[in-house]
């Protein structure tokens, strides 16, 4: 490490688990798992794009690759074709 830690890591390994103050974490519930989501695995891959469509995603600052990955994510997932049969409809 670059910094010196502040952290007393002595004090810290000598606590028991009974000593640890956990009430400033939520309790996990069935609600809990009821609304997560997963989130897809990211891979690294190198891509060749126009030189002003990097300039129009960087334009708004950082995070252009994430803005990158929710626009192919929004078109690809607009030409996915149903796979589910809607309620109420006839095949």
């Amino acid at each position: 490490m670059k910094k010196q830690s502040k952290t007393d890591w002595a004090r810290i390994d000598a606590m028991a688990d009974e000593d640890i103050d956990y009430t400033d974490i939520p309790e996990i519930s069935e609600d809990l798992f009821e609304q997560a989501t997963i989130v897809p695995a990211k891979q690294l891959i190198t891509i060749r794009l126009d030189a002003d469509i990097v300039a129009w995603l960087k334009r708004n600052g950082r995070g252009y690759q994430t803005r990158t990955n929710k626009i192919l994510r929004a078109v690809m997932e607009s030409q996915e074709k149903p796979t589910r049969k809607r309620a109420g409809k006839a095949a």
